[in-house]
């Protein structure tokens, strides 16, 4: 009788065993399965399987504008469910199996010689930032506590393997030998189309910024002016850590206090979410399954426009991810640092973007869920101090804006209140009520509308694409199965956490035409496209389970292609297209202003004597300033100071709307001389007037 091989020996302890899920050793690897036995049934193809993912394509494009029609799209979605439940009951689409649990005790160790300076220097720090200003010695201390905290409850990992160490032994080996499989080609092939749609035409989509560029521009430039801010009061609060990033992309690039700076930061913010992106899809799935979240959100609609917007929206998914990452990690495989590092990343993520401060409130509720779950038996006592740990580390980070928080707790909190309450404006109805509905729309966001805010979105159509908008929803059945089938943790949370994350626009009571907001749901970016992900490799696996080896590779690849090239080429429309369309009809040309006020100073040597008169729902005038390099001045002159500029000396330029008649005659009264031209703008009913007066006259 033969001996089992290796491969067979590994495959019997494992009941679902399949051939991305487990990492083995190279020996194992590299040996060739025998030949055997025909499977029953094997050969056919899984037409359940496609035909439910036709059908849910079918259902959403009828949510597609211009002619949305939800109860036939709905019809096709019930039909694509049926068949999906079909396909799972005959095992032909089955999601990847989640990694099994690690048990670990902890031994609860900690350094006290590390711990003790760590609360000195924090108690220290905590104290010098009272004026809400950082400086080198309140900085040096808070970083000091920082790494103190690290160190006084850092594990060294037992198994000496770790990043750095594999590294260092490839650095220090003669000669380098660098292989490049055809995983790795799939992997450099899907980032640089991911590079491509997320840095084409950045200078240009979007064109124009608008007023909440100019205050951040005004923030920077105060940063660039050595006032160095812990919290930024300007424009009802913000916190600073996109303020810092663009002073050094302005520096790195050379673009200076520019709209150009903003959005390269805030790219590659974009950008960095990304890896993350695929160690969760790792995690909780396989490496297939990472490299297509890595893959389609790197491509997707969503994540793009609120990357290249150049405001802190990015700096909520950027968070999320890590945190989320290191969470499950953490709980996935028992191990104390990974809950550091999710405390770490919550704390860092607090100075980013206000919608981020739900996320402690999910980090709790995860682990919760957890405890309620049987995954937990081996770790109900120790996770308690692990919470603990996240906590503490989160809370060194976040110590600047927690003492501004204490000292200002008014402005820290105002613009979330703004919101939430009757701070600005009285509630328009029943507080329940609007949740109710706010919640509702905002759960139809990803597939039917995402609102109607036009600058971080392409108003009333879903914020997925076709193929991602389809996926989403077969996943989210896949995934509600199998907890049905296996009451894992993991399952639920994914689902959960998406309302969860949505929460900053949900929670839209006093302005509930701001929601849904695709800025401040943009942490749901981190659980819906891994739930697509879980979907799409679950078919792409099926397929080729289901059918002979050949066959089933050539038609996994086949139907994978063309939902890639379906899904790209809409997303590359939505971008680079429509919205690209629509923004710049939507905003002010404050640019093609900027090129003429830019165009006087270089011809006569200053821009002092150029003015813009205001005019309601127009341009920002501190807006072409920005474009004239000129960023910390507003050129404002209103109707009741044009008087004033008479004395002064000198050729003179004034901007103003073309429907501005009133002001028009002012200026013609005011300086008789004066010659006026009409400025006519590449973009339709975006013109606007000129009135020169030459020097010397008066």
């Amino acid at each position: 009788m033969q001996e089992p091989s290796v491969l067979d020996f590994v495959k019997s302890k494992f009941k679902f065993w399949r051939s991305e899920k487990l990492e083995l050793p190279p020996e194992v690897e590299n040996l060739t399965e025998p030949e055997s036995e025909p499977v029953p049934g094997r050969g056919r193809v899984p037409w359940r399987s496609l035909l439910a993912v036709v059908l849910a394509l079918v259902g959403q494009r009828t949510f597609e504008p211009p002619s949305q029609n939800w109860m036939v799209g709905i019809g096709f979605y019930l039909m694509s469910a049926a068949f999906l439940i079909w396909a799972i009951l005959r095992s032909e689409w089955n999601l990847s199996p989640i990694r099994a649990a690690e048990d670990r005790i902890d031994p609860q160790s900690v350094r006290l010689t590390a711990l003790i300076p760590a609360g000195i220097f924090a108690l220290a720090a905590f104290a010098l930032f009272g004026g809400n200003l950082f400086n080198a010695l309140n900085l040096a201390l808070w970083i000091l506590a920082i790494v103190f905290l690290f160190w006084a409850f850092w594990l060294r990992e037992s198994n000496g393997g770790g990043t750095w160490t594999r590294l260092k032994k490839f650095l220090l080996k003669e000669p380098w030998q660098i292989r490049i499989s055809r995983w790795d080609m799939l992997v450099i092939g899907a980032i640089i189309l991911i590079v491509f749609f997320r840095i084409y035409q950045i200078n240009g989509v979007p064109a124009e910024p608008f007023s909440d560029h100019a205050e951040k521009i005004l923030d920077v430039y105060d940063v660039s002016m050595g006032q160095y801010h812990i919290f930024f009061p300007r424009n009802t609060g913000r916190e600073g850590l996109q303020m810092y990033l663009t002073v050094v992309v302005a520096a790195l690039f050379g673009t200076g206090l520019s709209f150009l700076s903003l959005k390269i930061g805030t790219v590659l913010c974009g950008l960095a979410t990304l890896p993350y992106m695929y160690l969760l899809g790792k995690e909780i799935g396989n490496r297939k399954v990472g490299l297509i979240a890595l893959l389609i959100t790197g491509i997707a609609y969503w994540p793009n426009v609120i990357s290249r917007i150049g405001l802190r929206f990015p700096l909520y998914p950027l968070f999320v991810a890590p945190v989320l990452y290191y969470l499950v990690r953490g709980l996935q495989r028992s191990r104390r640092n990974d809950f550091i590092l999710a405390g770490f990343f919550l704390g860092l993520g607090l100075h980013g973007y206000s919608p981020y401060r739900i996320m402690p409130i999910l980090v709790v509720f995860a682990i919760f869920l957890y405890l309620l779950h049987r995954q937990s038996a081996g770790n109900r006592k120790q996770i308690w101090g692990w919470l603990g740990l996240i906590v503490i580390t989160s809370l060194f980070v976040f110590l600047p804006l927690l003492r501004y928080w204490l000292q200002d707790p008014d402005i820290f909190v105002y613009r979330a209140f703004s919101r939430l309450g009757s701070v600005e404006q009285a509630l328009p109805g029943e507080w329940w009520q609007i949740l109710l509905s706010n919640t509702w729309n905002a759960l139809k966001m990803l597939n039917w509308s995402d609102g109607e805010i036009w600058v971080h979105s392409i108003p009333y159509r879903p914020a997925l694409d076709l193929v991602s908008a389809g996926f989403f929803i077969l996943g989210l059945i896949l995934l509600l199965i199998r907890y049905l089938r296996e009451r894992n943790w993991l399952d639920l949370f994914l689902i959960v956490s998406i309302p969860f994350l949505m929460l900053p626009s949900i929670l839209s009571l006093a302005f509930p035409s701001e929601n849904p907001a695709m800025n401040r749901a943009a942490g749901a970016i981190i659980p819906v496209f891994l739930v697509i992900a879980l979907a799409v490799e679950g078919l792409l696996e099926g397929i080729q389970s289901a059918m002979t080896r050949n066959s089933g590779k050539y038609l996994a690849w086949g139907v994978a292609g063309i939902l890639l090239v379906i899904s790209a080429s809409q997303n590359y429309a939505l971008v680079f297209d429509q919205f690209a369309r629509q923004f710049h009809l939507n905003s002010w040309n404050s640019s093609e202003m900027g090129q003429v006020i830019k165009q006087f100073e270089q011809t006569y040597g200053s821009a002092d004597n150029a003015w813009i008169i205001p005019y309601p729902y127009w341009v920002d005038t501190r807006l072409p300033g920005v474009w004239a390099g000129i960023p910390n001045r507003d050129f404002a002159v209103w109707s009741d100071q044009l008087q004033e500029t008479i004395p002064v000396p000198g050729v003179k330029l004034f901007i103003y709307n073309v429907d501005d008649t009133k002001d028009a005659e002012l200026l013609k009264a005011y300086y008789p001389y004066g010659a006026n031209s009409r400025f006519v703008s590449k973009t339709p009913n975006h013109d606007f007037m000129i009135f020169f007066v030459p020097g010397g006259q008066p």
